[in-house]
Formats: structure tokens, sequence, C-alpha cells
């Protein structure tokens, strides 16, 4: 199928591939379907992707793996917040967190506190809130990503 984005253009997306998170998201319960856009050249491991609404084609909001970043990441979440995104396991759980890229780069930063939680076999999503205080809502990530760059 073809999807219309403001960022990104026209895209072809294969259906099947389109996360449903039944709940929508926080702050946007209304956008209940999404896809995950990378940079083909790069692909599905390439640092920063987008979470993209296929209701609002202007949403499309940039999301990576935590552990890129934290590597130690590993919050403890009750069975219940998970419920809508099907039955998880090691090998079909996605996790990803929102990314902020203010003006000034050097205080980019991702959301640990939010993130989405993805099965990707059923393609179905959620995004829950960590209230024991352990993750914040702004880690800090530019030197971290330097540092990645400087190592590779």
């Amino acid at each position: 199928m073809k999807i219309h984005t403001k960022v990104f253009g026209e895209i072809e997306l294969d259906e099947a591939k389109i996360i449903t998170f039944k709940n929508g998201i926080i702050g946007f319960p209304e956008l209940k379907k999404f896809a995950l856009l990378h940079d083909e050249e790069r692909g599905t491991g390439a640092g920063i992707r987008f979470l993209q609404s296929l209701e609002e084609p202007g949403f499309a909001m940039p999301v990576m793996n935590p552990l890129d970043v934290k590597p130690d990441y590993d919050p403890e979440v009750d069975d219940e917040l998970l419920a809508s995104a099907g039955n998880l396991t090691p090998e079909n759980l996605l996790v990803l967190v929102t990314v902020s890229v203010p003006s000034d780069l050097k205080k980019m930063s991702v959301n640990l506190q939010g993130p989405f939680v993805i099965n990707i076999d059923e393609c179905k999503g959620c995004q829950i809130i960590l209230d024991n205080g352990s993750y914040p809502v702004k880690f800090p990530i530019y030197d971290i990503l330097q540092a990645g760059k400087a190592g590779a």
C-alpha cells in the first residue's frame, strides 16, 4: 500500500508491517496505526528510525533502541501493562524510545521513562510509563553517540 507522509513523501509500505497500538500512544490516543521507517541504505540497525503515523501524515516520531545509548537498560514492567502487545518473547520483543533533537544537538536526549514495546511477530505495540524513577525522561545521548562514531 502507498502512504503519504509529510517528512518522507509518498512511500510504499507492506501492510503486514503495520504496527497497531490498541490504546494509541501517550499524548496521541487517537493515533493507533504506525509504520517503523528507517534509512534503507543503513538497514534496520540504522540508529534513529521513525515511528510514522498512518492516520496523521505529519506525525513521525524519531525513535531508537535504548540499548544503543544505555546498554544496561532493563526496566521491570508489570505484565498487565504489556497485554495489548500480545504474547511477548525475547525473540519477538522490540523496545524503542523517543529521541528529542533540539536545535542545539548537544542537548539531544532520549526518553527512557516512556518506552514503546513492540511485538514484531504480531505487529502490536504499547507505550508504557515506568514510574519507579529509575530512568529519566531526558537522558542525554550526544556524547554517547559521538563516542560511538569515534570508535567505529
